[in-house]
């Protein structure tokens, strides 16, 4: 009787420690909150700007005429920049939530008007850009490295030149398309 005794008290005990791990995680799975995560290292910050910046340059429609620019802080990303497309806007917030750590995404993108004399503007300014010798190089990239952003015939330039006389060169050549009304100097000279 009494190796009866053990034997229900061991099936007790194991019943115990195996269903309080359920337990608790049904628990936890039932509560409306869900759990904070700690802000990421210095390394995961890295991450996250790469996998951000990433995401953003493989949408399908990101293109010359469209500027996206991020911050990130913590585990919250703000996206800032203009876009030609209502649609760009909404894929670039998608593809930087589905980031892992990602918990917020602050989306600030502006969607430029609607405007067929913005739209011959962007036209004529690119081929005044990339139709230029010294600068025709640039256009070969997938995305080219200068972005033509047109706000009712302002323009900014926005990207990336290899040195002062390609991004000279660039300013100088969008300022003379007709139509015009001011150029925005905001390329940055990299490698």
């Amino acid at each position: 009787m009494l190796k009866s005794q053990k034997t229900s008290l061991l099936a007790l005990v194991a019943g115990l420690v195996v269903l309080t791990p359920g337990t608790i995680w049904s628990q936890q799975a039932m509560t409306d909150k869900p759990a904070t995560q700690r802000p990421p290292s210095a390394k995961g910050q890295e991450r996250l700007q790469r996998e951000v910046r990433h995401e953003l340059v493989m949408l399908p429609y990101y293109g010359v005429f469209d500027n996206l620019a991020y911050k990130v802080e913590g585990n919250t990303i703000t996206l800032m920049g203009q876009v030609t497309r209502p649609t760009l806007k909404s894929d670039a917030e998608s593809a930087v939530k589905s980031i892992e750590g990602v918990e917020t995404v602050n989306n600030q993108i502006e969607v430029l008007p609607v405007s067929p004399t913005d739209d011959r503007i962007r036209l004529a300014t690119y081929r005044a850009i990339y139709g230029d010798a010294p600068l025709d190089r640039y256009a070969l990239q997938a995305v080219p490295p200068i972005h033509i952003i047109v706000k009712n015939g302002h323009v900014t330039l926005t990207g990336v030149v290899a040195n002062q006389m390609d991004k000279t060169t660039a300013v100088i050549k969008a300022k003379s398309v007709s139509g015009v009304f001011s150029v925005d100097d905001q390329l940055t000279i990299g490698a």
